[in-house]
């Protein structure tokens, strides 16, 4: 078997017939992570004993009760809590915190077979796009070593596409999962706001952060949203809707769909090749029978500003939890109970993270709050129309995902305004809690993937999936 190739779901299948046990897929898995891992670093920590012993535990579960994951592996990105196992959030200030439980998009990964390998690096507190914030170092893209893999789920982005799981759990607050999916060549979907449940989850924004799938194929991507999406009492936020068969729109095909090319997306500043590709994929799904037309989001200009606001905002709320007392990085070198949390915060938290809490302090202070983050709120209900507008007229909306592939290590770490531009055409979906996929669209010269970006309405993951696989489908043909 060609293990590093292969989807969930053949693994599944394979696992299913009796072709290979659970185990033998773990040390398969151990041995291809041992492999990569100094070339891209995408792991924080790998779970070896943990692994083993959940392998043997379902090698004993009669067929008829094994879940729709059974046996395959999984990586979980390190801001997600796994009972009994650190989670850091690639941060000094939660050196040595343990999760006291389990979050239920994990908890949903165990219960549907997967056997969790390892946590992966990111951006310290998904606040990157590049996954060079992280205490734990760099992480490195699978096919250009010298390119970053994308943030702030560079990690879990690295490991599906080097071939060390078939799936992995990121979360995306402003592209997070989207964007490194995009830069590395996997597909990876942002689900609607309330899909999934955010309990267990280290918050960075609570208004926009969503946990969601990175996976080699659409049809991966479907079945793994289907496994953690899901009403859950412990956290208010969540919908208390139908779960759909997601798997069900994987190939049902575009025809009779009309999709919207907005013209915003598509002007300065986004890479030729980038726009070149796109469109000619969407001249494809035209032949297959999808209705196109050029549509507009006026206010998509502001959506970059709009959430260097609202999120640094919530964040600032969200980090003054961590200061050293209860768990966690603690200063020796204070001298009183005020320099304590100035010390602790000072030496825990980084460069970048300390720069959006300053930002979202700053703009909710006394004397700025209606300048900055109410105006900012109220942008934010423009764009949120924008898309209802546009969603009156068309299923489903294409843009790129990035405006360029991945750039060089250390290209932007000295240009902050460079960075947040990365995510300028993922960000206003978080804005609007929108459902978005980003799903490889063919590879420059320079042999780096292209990213397409599928945005549907809210809860319709299902449009956008369609028009995923078709895109994929459209991709292989051309190969």
């Amino acid at each position: 078997m060609n293990y590093p190739l292969m989807t969930a779901l053949e693994l599944r299948d394979m696992l299913a017939r009796g072709d290979v046990s659970p185990s033998e897929i773990v040390r398969i898995a151990f041995a291809e992570i041992e492999k990569q891992e100094p070339r891209i670093h995408a792991f924080v920590e790998v779970f070896t004993d943990r692994a083993v012993e959940r392998a043997n535990e379902l090698e004993q579960i009669p067929k008829e009760k094994r879940g729709p994951l059974w046996g395959v592996p999984v990586a979980i990105k390190d801001n997600l809590c796994l009972s009994g196992k650190s989670t850091t959030c690639a941060s000094k200030i939660l050196e040595g915190f343990v999760a006291p439980y389990t979050a239920t998009a994990v908890k949903a990964l165990e219960e549907a077979g997967t056997i969790i390998i390892g946590r992966t690096n990111m951006d310290e507190f998904a606040m990157g796009s590049s996954c060079e914030h992280s205490i734990y170092g760099q992480t490195r893209n699978p096919w250009k070593e010298e390119c970053v893999p994308g943030g702030s789920s560079g990690g879990s982005a690295a490991a599906v596409a080097s071939g060390e799981v078939p799936l992995a759990l990121g979360s995306d607050t402003g592209g997070s999962i989207r964007q490194p999916a995009a830069f590395c060549g996997a597909v990876g979907l942002k689900p609607t706001y309330g899909r999934v449940s955010r309990y267990g989850l280290v918050a960075f924004a609570s208004s926009l952060d969503q946990i969601g799938p990175i996976a080699r194929n659409v049809g991966d991507a479907a079945l793994l949203l289907k496994v953690i999406s899901g009403h859950d009492q412990y956290d208010s936020t969540s919908l208390d809707v139908p779960v759909d068969d997601f798997s069900d729109s994987v190939g049902a095909g575009v025809r009779g769909m009309k999709i919207g090319l907005p013209q915003e997306y598509f002007g300065q500043g986004l890479d030729t090749i980038i726009k070149e590709r796109i469109l000619s994929t969407v001249k494809n799904l035209e032949e297959m029978g999808a209705g196109v037309e050029e549509i507009s989001l006026p206010h998509t200009d502001y959506a970059v500003a709009t959430y260097y606001i609202i999120a640094p905002s919530e964040a600032s709320a969200n980090l003054a939890r961590f200061d050293g007392i209860k768990y966690g990085w603690r200063s020796t070198q204070a001298r009183d109970l005020r320099e304590q949390y100035a010390e602790t915060r000072g030496e825990g938290f980084g460069i970048e993270v300390k720069r959006r809490i300053m930002l979202g302090t700053y703009a909710l202070s006394a004397g700025y709050y209606d300048a900055y983050y109410l105006k900012a709120q109220k942008v934010r209900t423009l764009i949120m129309k924008d898309f209802h507008n546009a969603f009156k007229k068309v299923d489903a909306i294409i843009t790129p995902t990035t405006p360029t592939t991945a750039f060089r290590l250390g290209e932007k770490l000295s240009d902050p305004l460079q960075m947040y531009l990365a995510d300028v055409f993922t960000i206003p979906v978080n804005l609007a809690g929108l459902p978005a996929v980003s799903v490889p669209a063919g590879w420059t010269e320079q042999c780096m993937p292209i990213g397409l970006q599928v945005i549907g309405p809210a809860l319709k993951e299902s449009n956008i999936l369609k028009v995923a696989r078709a895109v994929e489908q459209i991709i292989q043909t051309k190969k």
